[in-house]
């Protein structure tokens, strides 16, 4: 039996990401520890524990971060009251906000100024989702899933515009679109797509893998939502079975039983010493064929939040 894994790329980090990471490190640097930041900077366990052990707090909201202090501000975007609650306690913010996910901010605030109601195709409670429809409070209705674009009803004779959280799977939202635009053809699309670019590669890569691998796993954390979206995509592309792990210790042998194709991607928070230590594991158990199956190149850089680039300039750094 010929034992081979299929390597997707792009994987891992997205631009977002890296970008969002450097400027806590930057921040540590400049400023020293303790360096607290709202919320996982990104959702992967691996990064947050490395980071907290360099003195690094993560706090759930401004209000635990000490008058004065420096907070940064996650990859998912924050609403504008929590801009306010940091400036009422006179904390030094650095807005880590991916600029993919700042776009659909600026769009939600346009469209809310022309009294256009949004619906915002993504998951309640997360992150991403409560910054992007708190910057037009009572304007975005949050549409989650097949079923919730069958059934929602907006305002009406209120101007309709459907915007979408970034991390999404592609073909769901497409669905979900589908369904609104049959129920509401007036509605208007945004103006450039949302879902995120390292997003959709890292969905085709899958895409191109999944009919050949019996097996899939995925390295990213479980509140990663386009790390859950890679299995997801996966399963529905033709895999056998697809599973999320943070770590290689977390896969299991018995997943390995009467198979020959591995599949192996990672999600757009996720460092590719964790992929590298999957592949060290697979290949112990014979899977050390590996070949690398490329859907797009990537090549998007972001610049570091210019509050950031302005004291290090001005630190020398």
């Amino acid at each position: 039996m010929a034992k081979r894994v299929l390597l997707a790329a792009p994987r891992g980090y997205c631009a977002g990401v890296d970008r969002a990471v450097i400027t806590v490190e930057k921040s540590l640097e400049l400023y020293g520890a303790p360096i607290y930041v709202r919320k996982e900077i990104v959702h992967n366990k691996h990064v947050v524990s490395t980071l907290e052990a360099r003195g690094v707090i993560f706090v759930n909201e401004t209000d635990e971060v000490p008058e004065g202090a420096t907070v940064v501000f996650s990859a998912h975007g924050v609403s504008p009251a929590v801009h306010e609650q940091a400036a009422a306690r006179n904390l030094r913010t650095i807005d880590a906000t991916c600029p993919l996910v700042t776009k659909v901010h600026n769009e939600v605030k346009r469209f809310a100024d022309d009294e256009t109601e949004i619906l915002l195709i993504g998951h309640v409670g997360h992150e991403e989702v409560e910054g992007t429809a708190g910057e037009a409070p009572g304007k975005v209705r949050i549409v989650d899933g097949l079923e919730q674009a069958r059934t929602i009803i907006p305002t009406p004779g209120k101007k309709l515009v459907w915007l979408t959280q970034t991390t999404l799977s592609v073909d769901e939202t497409m669905q979900s679109v589908a369904i609104l635009k049959e129920r509401f053809p007036e509605i208007a699309n945004p103006p450039s797509d949302d879902i995120c670019y390292a997003t959709q590669n890292r969905q085709e890569a899958i895409k191109q893998i999944a009919p050949q691998a019996d097996l899939v796993l995925v390295v990213g954390s479980t509140n990663s939502s386009n790390s859950v979206r890679l299995v997801e995509v996966a399963k529905e592309y033709g895999t056998k079975n697809a599973y999320l792990i943070d770590f290689a210790e977390e896969a299991d042998e018995d997943w390995l039983n009467g198979v020959e194709t591995i599949g192996v991607t990672s999600g757009a928070s996720v460092p590719e010493i964790l992929v590298r230590d999957l592949l060290a594991w697979l290949s112990e158990r014979g899977f050390g064929d590996v070949e690398e199956v490329t859907a797009t190149q990537e090549t998007l850089l972001f610049a570091l939040p210019p509050e950031l680039r302005k004291e290090l300039k001005s630190a020398g750094k």
